[in-house]
Order: structure tokens, then C-alpha cells, then sequence
């Protein structure tokens, strides 16, 4: 069971609770809290005192009154009006994840909506009810405004869900699910879509599977290593006390861990000095990926335990600030940042393929096949990791330097912050892959080589991918190789190969 309580939630409980199936529940004590908050609304209404979003209009309308009368009613038709996202819908995951976030930020009790809207949101969750979101439209500022209106429009019977792997009108999936739609009150509507939920989303599913695959990476990259006989030097922990930045550190760590007890580099004459960056610097260029990843956890954990809407109410006070929590700013730069250090953990494997593959840097037959020149073998298998590894340049680009004024000038400067999510998820498809082509190439490679002398980490992941992918004899059709391999990249297998012979990663 996951508990929102407002505090102390991580992304990682986030993406476990989507995938274990977990429940969510409300904590009730921080329950009442939110209580509180909801009483200053309707003291606030009852005054008639003019409040941003609770009897006035929105954005450049904010100087609007709106009677005591019509405060309903403008909530619902905020839903409604900006409900106009496009393009392609979110995932299942992402979608689940924006609202169990957006209920936990509703539970830290200064956001003035009743708790029952906050539970019927995570009962949405918990009986498997998917609003359709398109991924379009938000530019992160005023918060997430579009993607988080579709999913509201769903608790009021508006919009459209899956229920049961099927596509319904938003009333309907309540129905089937056994749930009724609510009538918003004051500053509800408000409440719900204020909020940077839909980037944040995305970013707390990149960082679970970036995580992985950013261990994978060193696996994959031992492979290559055994494979072309490398130099173990340039891993050696004096080499890296002197500079001591923790990622690198650690990455030198894992690689003689993973290294440990293999006779191609450590009782192997290597007849040079030193080897290529791609191999030496391994530590230091996976190395600063994982700083900035750690980085980027840290933000995303505190923005997901974070008001992020606005007005913000402070029941203790019996006060209101109109402010701007909702701004998008913080993550996106963030993703930014982490869509990046992906994209170089492509860059570097796309290298390390190259030498694998190219004769005149390995030792090793041309494109690792024994009959090449019949046999293209693993010659254009390269090609796909150096598109994608190009495509992810393109990708890299931060949105974050982008801004666009919207609503009238009112809203001058916006975050992009939603365009830097969907950039990262697309950067790690892409560096999946790269990495699962690595792993191919480099089981080949060690074809080549006397298995005998692999490390036991390696020997298991090597026993792993043959046991689903044969080397390659002859050409064949390559791309549902890819694939398998990939899947074993993503489902985490490739790293419970290793931890299954040598223990975890400390």
C-alpha cells in the first residue's frame, strides 16, 4: 500500500506502486489538515473577499468577479476549456503516476480542495481507471494545465478513460468502476490542475529506468572491455581517490568489481600503452552521467512533496497568497539535464560498438563475422546505434531555453518543462537500445576470445543473452534480436545475471 501523506513520498515508491499494483490510500490524520484548508475557502467565499481563482477569473481574467452564485461553475468550465491537449496520449504509467502525484501534493493541506475530490482521484488509481491525456499541450508554467485538466475532466464525468483495456466516455468508466462523478466546488478546479504533475511524471519514470540502465551501461561496457582485451590501469582506485568526484568513483569500483577474476585483462599481455577513451574513460564520462542523475533525483523528490498550485492557502494564518509554485522552472531544467546525461551514455557505447565491429581497431574479423564479405555480420548493426546516438543530439537540445508568452502576456515566461519530459523518455528508448547493441556485439566479439578466462559476472551475463540470442554464424535478420536483447536490458535482467553471481552494487 502506498500512503499519501504529502511528505517524504519518492519517485521510486511512485514507479513501484504502478507496477506491483499497490494500493493507495490517504493518511488521514494529514486528512484533516486538508479539511482545514477547504474551511478558509468557504470562510474566504462567505466574506466575499476577492481571491485569485476562487471568485475571479483566470490568467489575464484575473481581475474578473465572479459572483458567489457562479463560483461552481467557473471551476467546471476550467476544466473544460482547457481540456484541448493533442497528439499522441500518454502511457498507462505516466498517466497513473501524474495522479497518485497530483493527489500527494493535494495532501500537504494548502490548496483548499475537499478530501473527498483527492480520494475519487485516487480511486481512479486504485480501480485501474486511465483518463486519456493526450501529450500535447502544456508549456509548463502555469502549471501542467492541460494534461492535468484531462485527467480531472474524468472525475467529472467529462472527457474519456480505459476501463479494463477499454476506451470509454469519462461517465461511463466511472460507472463500470463503480465510482460517481463530483461537482466541483470553489477553487477545486483550480486545485487540480495547478501543478507540474505531467512533467514530473515522466521524470520519475525516467530516473527508475535510467537508474537500471545506467548500471546496465557498465555491464554492457565490461562486455566490450573482456572483448577487446582492455587496459584494467586506468580503473585502478588510486588513479580515481585523485579526483573523487562520487560517480566516477563508484564507476571504477563497479568495473573491477564486475572485472574481477577475468584472464582477458588481467593476465593478458595488451602489447600497448594505453586504450582508447571510449575504454579508458569509462569511469569518468558514466561516471558524470550518474552525478547528474543524482542530481536530478533530489529535485524531482522534493518537487513531488511540494505545493504546486496556486493560490496557496495557509489555514493556520487564515491568509492567502497568490504566488507562482505552479512554475515549471526547476524540472524542467532538471530533465534537461538528465536527458543529456543519458544521451552520453549513448555516445560513448555507440564508440565502444565501433571498435568492436571495425577490424582495424579490435584484432577481431571484420563486423565480427568469420566469413565476412559474404556476411555483412554486424556491420550495419552499427548504423542503428550511431542514428540513434545522432538522433539523441537533436534531442538534447534543452527546452528549458525555450519560452513563449501565453494567456495575454499575463503568463510571460514559461518553463517548456512538459517538451523536456517527453525529449527524455524518447533519449532513453533510444540509449536502451544503444546498450542492448552493445551487449550483441560484444557476446560476439568474445566468440573469439577464450571464454574460460571471462569474469564470473561477465561468464553470466554472456550465459544469459545465448540462452536467448545464437552467434552469429551467417547473416539473418537482426532486428528481433534486438529487441530480445533490449528486453533483457529493460526488465532488469541483465543486472540480476550479475547480482545473481557477485551480489549487488553497494
Amino acid at each position: 500500500m502506498l500512503r499519501l501523506s504529502g511528505s517524504n513520498l519518492s519517485g521510486h515508491e511512485v514507479v513501484r506502486c504502478i507496477r506491483q499494483g499497490w494500493s493507495v490510500t490517504l493518511d488521514q490524520a494529514q486528512r484533516e489538515k486538508v479539511a482545514q484548508a477547504r474551511e478558509l475557502v468557504v470562510q474566504l467565499i462567505s466574506k466575499g473577499q476577492p481571491v485569485y481563482g476562487i471568485n475571479t477569473g483566470f490568467g489575464m481574467l484575473a481581475d474578473t468577479s465572479i459572483s458567489a452564485d457562479n463560483v461552481a461553475e467557473l471551476q467546471r468550465n476550467l476544466i473544460l476549456s482547457h481540456s484541448c491537449g493533442v497528439g499522441k496520449p500518454f502511457s498507462e504509467e505516466i498517466v497513473k503516476a501524474m495522479m497518485i502525484l497530483r493527489a500527494n501534493a493535494l495532501m500537504k493541506g494548502h490548496s483548499g480542495i475537499r478530501p473527498e475530490v483527492i480520494e475519487l482521484l485516487v480511486e481512479l488509481v486504485n480501480k485501474n481507471v486511465t483518463p486519456l491525456i493526450p501529450s500535447q499541450g502544456s508549456v509548463g508554467a502555469s502549471g501542467d494545465l492541460v494534461p492535468l485538466a484531462h485527467m480531472s475532466s474524468v472525475l467529472l464525468g467529462e472527457g474519456e478513460a480505459f476501463y479494463e483495456g477499454q476506451l470509454y466516455q469519462g461517465a461511463e468508466a466511472l460507472r463500470r468502476a463503480g465510482l460517481a462523478p463530483v461537482v466541483l466546488q470553489a477553487k477545486e478546479g483550480l486545485a487540480l490542475i495547478n501543478g507540474t504533475q505531467a512533467m514530473t511524471a515522466q521524470g520519475v519514470l525516467a530516473l527508475y529506468d535510467g537508474d537500471n540502465l545506467l548500471k546496465t551501461a557498465d555491464v554492457s561496457s565490461s562486455l566490450t572491455l573482456e572483448a577487446l582485451c582492455g587496459i584494467p590501469d586506468a580503473f585502478d582506485e588510486r588513479v580515481h581517490a585523485l579526483r573523487s568526484h562520487p560517480g566516477q568513483v563508484a564507476t571504477a569500483a563497479e568495473l573491477r568489481r564486475l572485472l574481477a577474476g577475468s584472464e582477458l585483462v588481467y593476465s593478458t599481455e595488451h602489447g600497448r600503452v594505453q586504450d582508447a577513451y571510449s575504454l579508458r574513460c569509462i569511469p569518468q564520462v558514466h561516471g558524470a552521467s550518474k552525478d547528474a542523475y543524482c542530481y536530478v533525483e533530489a529535485v524531482l523528490n522534493r518537487e513531488i512533496n511540494s505545493v504546486t498550485d496556486n493560490p496557496i492557502l495557509f489555514p493556520a494564518d487564515g491568509e492567502v497568497i497568490s504566488a507562482g509554485n505552479f512554475h515549471g522552472q526547476p524540472v524542467a531544467l532538471a530533465l534537461d539535464f538528465l536527458g543529456i546525461a543519458l544521451s552520453e551514455i549513448g555516445n560513448i557505447t555507440e564508440r565502444r560498438i565501433e571498435r568492436l565491429v571495425n577490424p582495424q581497431l579490435s584484432g577481431l574479423p571484420p563486423f565480427l563475422s568469420e566469413a565476412s564479405g559474404l556476411n555483412s555480420g554486424y556491420m550495419i548493426i552499427q548504423y542503428t546505434a550511431a542514428a540513434l546516438a545522432s538522433e539523441n543530439k537533436v534531442l538534447s537540445h534543452p527546452a528549458s531555453v525555450d519560452s513563449i508568452p501565453t494567456s495575454a502576456n499575463q503568463e510571460d515566461h514559461v518553463s517548456m518543462g512538459s517538451i523536456s519530459a517527453r525529449k527524455v523518455l524518447s533519449i532513453l528508448a533510444n540509449v536502451q537500445n544503444i546498450v542492448a547493441i552493445e551487449i550483441i556485439c560484444a557476446c560476439q566479439a568474445l566468440e573469439f576470445r577464450d571464454r574460460r578466462k571471462l569474469a564470473p559476472a561477465t561468464q553470466a551475463v554472456y550465459d544469459l543473452v545465448r540462452a536467448h540470442i545464437p552467434p552469429l554464424k551467417q547473416d539473418r535478420f537482426l532486428e528481433p534480436e534486438i529487441k530480445v536483447a533490449r528486453d533483457l536490458v529493460v526488465s532488469g535482467k541483465v543486472l540480476e545475471a550479475v547480482e545473481d553471481t557477485i551480489g549487488s552494487t553497494k
